[in-house]
């Protein structure tokens, strides 16, 4: 029985990044051998262990064989004749393909190393075409990566250009694309797993609703970049850089959905895009089978972002009203998610990022002073049902009133 250290340990290590969780792969063994020496088998399609103190993975050397199409149509093959290298030949990018034995020298049969040096994504083998689950992972590792430098390969670009065109793509299932987004949102680069996608032809098939924003033309006054598409890649940053969670994240970029679908007669306008993007909005979230959180906030950022971004000019009255249509006083943390993608939309423009963003900060004292709104003093009065809550609402309306008018004459003062 011989272990070695493989895959992101191995890659992370090599680049100085903190190696959060380690994966094993065991050559010469049989199940009965890791059950034996007390290793906790949990894997389905292929034997993989749990070590019996640490927890850590510790899978059979293992090849597969492509039967069929999409994710799951793979038959695996593990038994003590299959080497270190057949193992690490059936994985899908150079610098995942490396390994470490016990002494720490590096096992390198695909050039990782070099590939790690070059900053350059590339597929394995061949075989990266039979598995189009590697599509959005070459574009997630991208998206990681792309702050140090890393760019993929043209000739991996090109074959995944290939297993688009043959419809590996549409083979996709909804779970796992969702897996595979949410963790890219999460990178410091989200917007390079839209381009990568983008630029194989995948987005169009995964995401058609995102693709279909590229080349739709915007006001120039608003937005000095233009095109809808390369806002959205800028918002997508900005999110990253203000540190957005992933239902925020996932908000703007599904933000401006409608945009896509305003008639070409009626560009660079498009009046009513708010309203007219919840109904794609709904269908990417049905259709992906997003967590409830992420469906919830992507609806209201998608119907109020414009309400956010002229917050400081609507009534308080109208405020407030947008405050419980957020049902920001049952869920407080929905506002900060819809603060934090309004932002980075309103950031997310050519020349315009570090902007001031004060329309958050208004809505967040505005919310606070409506908050403390107590209805005790309406149930003494007497007061019952709708009066109390009509009762709540006026003084609510004057208390975002008066945050309103601090501000004001905060600002003259600041002048």
């Amino acid at each position: 029985m011989e272990i070695y250290l493989v895959g992101g340990a191995v890659r992370d290590r090599r680049l100085g990044r903190t190696v959060t969780e380690r994966d094993w792969v065991v050559v010469g063994a049989t199940p009965e051998a890791m059950r034996e020496r007390g290793f906790k088998p949990v894997g389905k399609d292929f034997p993989v262990f749990l070590h019996p103190e640490t927890g850590e993975e510790y899978a059979l050397a293992r090849t597969e064989r492509k039967t069929a199409a999409g994710y799951h149509g793979f038959e695996f093959h593990a038994n003590p004749e299959v080497t270190l290298e057949e193992d690490l030949a059936r994985r899908d990018l150079t610098i995942n393909a490396m390994a470490e034995d016990p002494e720490g020298r590096l096992i390198d049969p695909f050039g990782g190393a070099a590939d790690l040096e070059a900053r350059i994504l590339r597929h394995v083998s061949p075989a990266f075409a039979e598995d189009p689950v590697r599509i959005l992972r070459l574009a997630r590792f991208s998206a990681r990566y792309a702050p140090l430098g890393f760019r993929v390969a043209d000739d991996t670009l090109a074959l995944c250009r290939r297993m688009v065109e043959a419809g590996e793509a549409d083979a996709l299932v909804p779970e796992r694309v969702w897996q595979e987004l949410a963790r890219a949102l999460m990178e410091d680069s989200p917007a390079t797993f839209v381009t990568v996608l983008r630029d194989c032809g995948a987005l169009a098939r995964v995401l058609p609703e995102v693709d279909r924003l590229f080349g739709v033309p915007q006001p120039e006054r608003h937005h000095p970049e233009v095109d809808t598409g390369q806002h959205l890649l800028l918002a997508l940053q900005r999110s990253a850089a203000l540190a957005a969670p992933l239902e925020a994240r996932f908000a703007v970029l599904v933000h401006d959905l409608g945009k896509g679908l305003t008639p070409p007669a009626e560009w660079p306008r498009h009046i009513g895009h708010a309203q007219r993007g919840l109904k794609p909005v709904r269908a990417v979230c049905e259709r992906l089978r997003t967590p409830r959180a992420c469906r919830d906030l992507a609806l209201a950022v998608t119907r109020d972002h414009l309400n956010c971004h002229r917050a400081l000019s609507l009534k308080p009255a109208t405020v407030v009203d947008l405050l419980h249509r957020l049902d920001a006083f049952r869920k407080p943390k929905r506002l900060d998610g819809f603060l934090v993608a309004c932002q980075a939309d309103a950031q997310g423009r050519r020349g315009l990022e570090e902007r001031a963003y004060p329309e958050a900060e208004y809505l967040r004292q505005a919310f606070e002073a409506a908050c403390a709104v107590d209805a005790r003093p309406f149930v003494e009065q007497g007061l019952k049902g709708e009066q109390i809550r009509e009762a709540i609402r006026e003084e609510q309306v004057r208390r975002v009133r008066d945050v309103k008018k601090n501000l004001a004459a905060n600002e003259r003062r600041l002048r």
